[in-house]
């Protein structure tokens, strides 16, 4: 009989390490499952090297204690081999576990959910990127890509600022984004629909709407739909940007009773904020562009193309996923 194990791959910079190793120890004696691996994550590979290591031992769960970038980077290497994922979150955003419903702050209870049994089928979205000279490059995603200001935060946040200041190592950022206002041109398209032009100050693509802050970006965005949700940032000077972090702000609010969800819907548009949906969204970019991962840059491309798989990944979620 196949011993049930859990394979830990976790970012010592940002894990409680000591407090994690009791909580899992806690679970494989209640559970009578066999010792667990560990795997640690280092500076010049987040997490994929380990994520393959832990793959070769045959788990029955593998565990990813990190920040949304430590989660992306190992769902990489495990959503296609059907093994289940649990979040043990520790990063600045954790969007994610966020917009699973997942506790934030209960190492004790994130380990639990690993060892239930109980999974949630998540899409998994797949960007493949073309840069300047013509090379290709495929990643993919669970959160959010985003090209502008997005990328932008991505490049220019350090690892040392967010660890200390949290969500507000981003404000320097946005606000020099936000005071340069430079739009970008692009063309895109939307499934099989036609070529469209547009400027942006920024391009999200999304499988998840919320953010930190409770600020909902994308109110029709679900993990589980199968669909792709695109939104560009296109404000008209200061009192554009004053705008969208109004209805951002109003939309975080209001998103959580049935009410303020019926009233989302009946808003009227706001020109700075356009909004699409697919399984499929390709662009073009007529200067080279950042793009950045679930809060990882990748660099400047002239060329994305993004798919969803649906259901792709599995994800732990215990007592706790909405």
């Amino acid at each position: 009989m196949h011993t049930r194990r859990a394979a830990v791959v976790y970012n010592p910079v940002k894990v409680p390490l000591d407090r994690a190793r009791r909580a899992v120890q806690e679970q494989e004696r209640v559970h009578g499952w066999g010792e667990s691996r560990w795997y640690e994550t280092s500076s010049d590979d987040s997490g994929r090297r380990a994520a393959e290591e832990a793959l070769a031992g045959d788990p029955t769960v593998v565990i990813v204690a990190g920040g949304d970038g430590t989660v992306r980077t190992v769902a990489e290497a495990v959503y296609e081999t059907g093994t289940p994922l649990a979040l043990l979150p520790a990063g600045t955003g954790n969007l994610l576990a966020r917009n699973l419903g997942l506790p934030l702050n209960d190492v004790e209870g994130s380990v639990a959910a690993a060892f239930t049994g109980e999974t949630r089928g998540v899409d998994v979205a797949v960007a493949e990127l073309e840069d300047e000279d013509g090379t290709r490059r495929t990643r993919t995603f669970l959160v959010m890509a985003g090209i502008g200001l997005d990328a932008e935060m991505a490049e220019n946040t350090n690892a040392l600022a967010k660890k200390r200041l949290g969500w507000m190592a981003y404000v320097a950022p946005i606000a020099r984004s936000v005071i340069a206002n430079q739009l970008f041109h692009l063309d895109y398209r939307v499934d099989g629909g036609r070529t469209r032009s547009a400027h942006a100050h920024t391009v999200i693509v999304g499988n998840c709407g919320t953010l930190t802050g409770n600020m909902l970006l994308i109110p029709t965005a679900k993990v589980d739909d199968g669909l792709l949700d695109v939104v560009m940032l296109r404000p008209k000077g200061r009192f554009g940007w004053a705008g969208i972090g109004t209805r951002l702000t109003l939309q975080g609010v209001a998103h959580r009773s049935r009410l303020g969800r019926r009233m989302i819907r009946l808003a009227p548009d706001l020109q700075a904020l356009a909004y699409a949906q697919g399984r499929r969204f390709e662009a073009h970019f007529e200067t080279p562009h950042g793009i950045e991962l679930d809060g990882d840059s990748f660099g400047l491309v002239v060329r994305a193309r993004i798919t969803v798989r649906p259901g792709a990944l599995q994800i732990c979620i215990g007592d706790g996923g909405d």
